[in-house]
């Protein structure tokens, strides 16, 4: 089994009209073996801006931690709100600097522009290369499956309620092939001038 699934995990984040979702499973794993049904996987680093790390949970909690810390110091030195591609290319350059003893953690970042309010979303790989899309990222252990649904059920300029249905159902039958992730999740739908958090019942098989 590759690090990469030993504690389980499913994440995507969706562009709508004016607003982007972000979407996890709640399952810490060893394994087969469940041992909690609350992971946190979703990290809010600004008022508009959440962070999502697949992979171990231990570079997850570490990798949070790091991030949030020269997010602190970037806040204090430029008094100002990070950008969303900015807080990328910090998250690349932290990733990057372990390139050749990595952290085990693909992260998700999803969020609008401070001063544009434009959706934003990417992915990195371990090794912090980032990929950029229009339309969904995914990551995980189920990336298979989320990709099939998020193709089969995202259109363009879903509007948040419509954003919200797409994400959790994306998310919820694509859990269902992995036997390592699931057993809930939480979705978050940022707007402009709210965040909506909802915790979605999946099943606990």
């Amino acid at each position: 089994m590759s690090i990469m699934s030993y504690n389980g995990s499913a994440m995507v984040a969706m562009i709508g009209k004016d607003c982007v979702a972000i979407a996890s499973d709640r399952r810490f794993g060893i394994q087969a073996q469940t041992v909690s049904m609350d992971c946190k996987k979703l990290f809010e680093m600004g008022p508009r801006l959440y962070l999502g790390l697949s992979g171990l949970a231990t570079d997850v909690q570490t990798v949070a931690n790091r991030l949030k810390f020269r997010l602190n110091l970037y806040t204090l030195r430029e008094n100002r709100e990070i950008k969303p591609k900015t807080f990328m290319s910090m998250v690349a350059n932290l990733l990057y600097e372990r390139r050749f003893g990595p952290y085990f953690t693909e992260p998700v970042i999803a969020g609008l522009d401070p001063k544009t309010y434009a959706p934003f979303i990417c992915n990195l790989d371990l090794i912090g290369c980032p990929m950029f899309t229009e339309d969904f990222v995914v990551a995980g252990t189920c990336t298979e499956q989320l990709y099939g649904m998020c193709e089969s059920l995202w259109v363009p300029n879903l509007e948040p309620d419509d954003l919200f249905e797409t994400i959790s159902q994306a998310l919820l039958n694509a859990v269902d092939r992995d036997a390592v992730s699931g057993w809930g999740a939480v979705v978050h739908i940022i707007e402009k001038d709210k965040i909506t958090t909802r915790t979605v019942k999946a099943r606990m098989d």
